[in-house]
């Protein structure tokens, strides 16, 4: 089925204030988030009804537009109010919520700081971004040759716009080869993440993650970590070299996008879509729905 293009969809968006038809909801050309990257957004599921870890979401959202300089002119109770209202006017009992923060267009130079920000928040059906089939089979992912940069020359404990280019950039790449997503290594060599997802390795039954020193601590993330702690599963966080790959059993991806979705193999390593990743799949499952 074709999706619907983003602007040519019906329904309302609320924007700095007040509700707007979709077809509205228009920026100017010139806006600083479009021309230098400040802009920071949140990406939230709904499951049958109910919001996952809404607060969690928009205390990362509030610290990102801190980290950027964003001053967001509404509280956090109040944004967690219109996201609950506009998800029952869409009628959305499945599906994703993006809030976006941008700077406006006042200014068309390096230095905004006094221009205003702006919030919108949009909501609409969207089923996983892999198809249940697709996700019981397994993914395939290459190695990029982007990198992630380090914390001193990029905010990358931000959910800034910007830092996502070299994602696209490494997913497009992957997908001309035949590959459904790409593995980033950070600036020092070591495994960091998928181009929109934190990753996990199975190896004698027991986790292993990157440690999140340069790319975002994911709330998916650290659920499963919690899941990974009540079921006893021992988990390791450490910096593993592309070459640890070798010696894993199972992979698998985490993300409000990807949720839990398992990984069969990165270019010439294969894995299994074992019995750790089924059980936190199930697990995980069962409390997006609780």
């Amino acid at each position: 089925m074709q999706m619907i293009p983003f602007d040519k969809r019906t329904g309302y968006i609320w924007i700095n204030g007040v509700y707007k038809e979709w077809k509205n909801c228009k920026t100017h050309v010139l806006n600083h988030g479009l021309h230098y990257g400040s802009c920071v957004f949140e990406g939230i599921r709904i499951y049958d009804g109910k919001i996952f870890k809404l607060e969690e979401h928009i205390e990362r959202l509030y610290e990102s537009a801190r980290i950027l300089d964003l001053n967001i002119p509404f509280k956090k109770t109040k944004i967690n109010e219109i996201i609950r209202q506009l998800t029952m006017k869409q009628k959305v009992a499945n599906g994703y919520i993006r809030p976006v923060v941008w700077r406006g267009s006042e200014k068309m130079a390096i230095s905004a700081i006094d221009a205003t920000t702006n919030i919108a928040i949009a909501s609409w059906p969207w089923p996983s971004y892999f198809s249940p089939e697709k996700i019981l089979e397994g993914i395939r992912l290459t190695k990029s040759n982007w990198v992630r940069p380090s914390p001193d020359s990029a905010p990358t404990n931000s959910k800034a716009a910007g830092l996502y280019m070299i994602c696209s950039l490494s997913k497009h790449e992957a997908e001309k080869n035949g590959f459904d997503d790409a593995l980033m290594l950070d600036y020092r060599g070591f495994i960091a993440e998928a181009t929109g997802a934190n990753i996990f390795f199975v190896k004698n039954n027991k986790l292993y993650t990157p440690i999140p020193d340069c790319f975002l601590n994911g709330i998916t993330r650290k659920t499963v970590i919690d899941l990974a702690n009540k079921l006893e599963i021992e988990i390791n966080e450490d910096h593993f070299k592309y070459d640890f790959l070798q010696t894993c059993d199972e992979v698998f991806l985490t993300g409000t996008a990807v949720e839990i979705t398992p990984v069969i193999s990165i270019d010439n390593y294969k894995f299994k879509v074992g019995e750790i990743t089924k059980l936190l799949l199930n697990e995980f499952n069962k409390i997006v729905r609780d």
